[in-house]
This record gives structure tokens, C-alpha cells and sequence, in this order.
């Protein structure tokens, strides 16, 4: 991947799987829901980076005959999706421990960035 690919996924990119862990979280939906968006996401990320910069695009290499090869294509949107669905499935989880501590701070503290507990137990 060139780096101009690379930039895409994680600045452009990551910043909406950020955005959209939050929503996710604050909302109290599952955290499966991430990979489902994520996934969504990842085609955008494939087809700017197609239109843009000429990158691989799965689609394209299904519909067009001067496409390039299926495989790589394949590969590189599989990439992309691991790294957005990562990210948002780490700021899922910070904004989900901050949320349960700050709404039942009786019950919970905090453990660290990712985690809390139950108040009274080691």
C-alpha cells in the first residue's frame, strides 16, 4: 500500500471509526455493530482511495476487464477493514467505560482506559 492509501485509512478514516465507536457506544448499542459499520466504511475507504489515487478496488476488479487482480484487491479492502474496524472498536470501548462510570459512579470505578469494576471488589 502506498502511502498516500495508508493516510486515507487512518486520518480520513480512522477519524470517522472514532466518531462512529463513540455514536455506537453512547447510544448503547452492541459492539458487533462496529464491524457492521466498519465494514461499510472500509468500501468508501477502498473507493476514494480507487478514485483518488488509483488504488485496488474489489469491485472494479469483478465488473471491469481491465480491473486489476481479484486477490489483491480483496486483500487490501480486508486490511483497511481490520484497521477501521480496530479503531472503532477501541473508542467503542474507552467511550463505554467512561460512560459506566460517570452514569453509575455507585456502582462502578474506574479500572484504567478500557475498563472498570464493581465499587468494593479487589
Amino acid at each position: 500500500m502506498t502511502f498516500s492509501l495508508l493516510a486515507l485509512t487512518f486520518l480520513l478514516f480512522g477519524g470517522a471509526a472514532v466518531l462512529m465507536g463513540n455514536a455506537i457506544a453512547e447510544t448503547w448499542r452492541p459492539w458487533w455493530q462496529n464491524i457492521t459499520y466498519g465494514a461499510l466504511l472500509a468500501i468508501a475507504d477502498e473507493f476514494l482511495g480507487f478514485a483518488l489515487f488509483d488504488g485496488p478496488f474489489f469491485i472494479d476488479s469483478l465488473v471491469s476487464s481491465d480491473g486489476g487482480p481479484f486477490g489483491e484487491a480483496l486483500a487490501a479492502y480486508l486490511v483497511d477493514a481490520v484497521i477501521i474496524c480496530a479503531i472503532s472498536l477501541l473508542a467503542y470501548r474507552v467511550t463505554l467505560a467512561r460512560k459506566m462510570v460517570s452514569q453509575y459512579p455507585w456502582l462502578y470505578e474506574r479500572t484504567g482506559l478500557l475498563g472498570w469494576r464493581g465499587k468494593g471488589r479487589a
